[in-house]
């Protein structure tokens, strides 16, 4: 297959999972399923195990397609699964999909970074490759804190010369963090939100 039908189909995907998103979020808001804890959970609850790899490989596919933001999903496996269980799914679902996503963009190279995102952020984190180095001390912080795209930075990483033993340490290491500040920040917002909003 072309490079050029390559990124058709990784379009077509992107879009495919931004689609499904939305119908699934339209369902869970009329059913109350987004709307209610104890519905999320008791719903989950009825897959048992599967649920919660489902939940992990759902983590892993939206890290490669991201389609939403990282930190809504992180939110979800807590509100779903508790915090410890939560953030197991999170962590090891983002690592998976990292890996994955690093590993993707070392065989096809720059050209699948137009595929996924803006030439604005493209051009906005392009000089960080410009040192070996430089690029692999700046990568780790945005990883270590929730302040970058961590999905774009992921597939960057994979354009540049840094090795996968590298940047799976990187990861392994840093993620824990950002996921556990990502996923208490966004709980204390939704949990005091209907107080907030009912004044």
């Amino acid at each position: 297959m072309s490079q050029k039908k390559h990124e058709r189909l990784l379009k077509l995907l992107s879009a495919g999972g931004f689609l499904l998103s939305a119908v699934l979020c339209i369902y869970g808001w009329r059913t109350g399923i987004l709307t209610s804890q104890e519905k999320m959970q008791s719903f989950i609850a009825g897959y048992g195990l599967a649920g919660a790899v489902i939940f992990t490989l759902f983590q892993a596919v939206q890290v490669v397609i991201p389609v939403i933001p990282g930190g809504l999903s992180c939110l979800g496996g807590v509100l779903l699964f508790g915090a410890w269980d939560g953030f197991l799914c999170n962590y090891i679902g983002i690592c998976i999909g990292s890996l994955s996503a690093f590993l993707i963009a070392k065989s096809y190279g720059k050209p699948i970074l137009k595929c996924f995102f803006s030439e604005k952020l493209i051009q906005k984190y392009e000089a960080w490759t410009s040192e070996r180095e430089r690029f692999a001390r700046l990568f780790a912080i945005a990883i270590f804190l929730p302040i970058a795209p961590d999905d774009f930075l992921c597939y960057l990483a994979g354009t540049t010369e840094m090795t996968l033993p590298h940047f799976a340490a990187i990861i392994l290491l840093g993620k824990p963090f950002a996921i556990a500040l990502y996923s208490m920040g966004l709980m204390a917002v939704f949990t005091h939100l209907p107080s907030l909003i009912g004044g």
